[in-house]
């Protein structure tokens, strides 16, 4: 796993341009259960990369794949949602995959991050953390990138679509 991180880090330079190999690993090391959870990302489709600092000085760690993780995609957003779908539902819901990976669903602010770093999702979608006033109205958020911007949108909590994943990330 290291050996996959080391070569795309390096190989994406542009997404910390400020941080150093040696750095990144050093704090892999200091958090040696991440590497699991990192490996879990990597398994789904997500291709983790560091991608910056966050307001205390942990790394990012986000999904970079250029879509929406293929082994993360039609799900629900919620468990609640999933318990509203009644015919034809899906197989699982983008939070409860996410707490069983151990990582949390990435934020609005990181996602707008990630697509100063590339563009992702040209042709998917992915399903974002949402504050607790979306959620208690039986919705959930997700983003796109479509004609050059960044849209996020609200649906509800039990839909599902195959082109729709989420992305996830991990602080360290």
């Amino acid at each position: 796993m290291l050996d996959t991180l080391k070569n795309r880090f390096e190989n994406n330079m542009q997404r910390h341009p400020d941080m150093t190999w040696e750095e990144v690993k050093g704090r892999l090391w200091e958090h040696g259960y991440v590497l699991d959870i990192l490996r879990d990302m990597e398994e789904t489709g997500g291709e983790p990369d560091a991608i910056g600092y966050d307001d205390i000085g942990r790394i990012i760690f986000c999904d970079c794949s250029a879509e929406s993780p293929e082994g993360r995609r039609g799900l629900c957003f919620d468990d609640a949602g999933l318990d509203r779908c009644s015919n034809d539902a899906p197989a699982g819901s983008a939070e409860h995959q996410a707490e069983m990976i151990g990582v949390k669903l990435i934020t609005e602010e990181i996602y707008q991050r990630l697509q100063t770093l590339g563009e992702f999702d040209l042709s998917t979608s992915s399903w974002i953390d949402a504050p607790a006033k979306v959620i208690q109205s039986g919705e959930g958020l997700f983003c796109e990138r479509r004609f050059g911007r960044v849209f996020t949108f609200h649906c509800d909590a039990g839909s599902y679509s195959s082109d729709r994943g989420w992305r996830g990330y991990i602080c360290l």
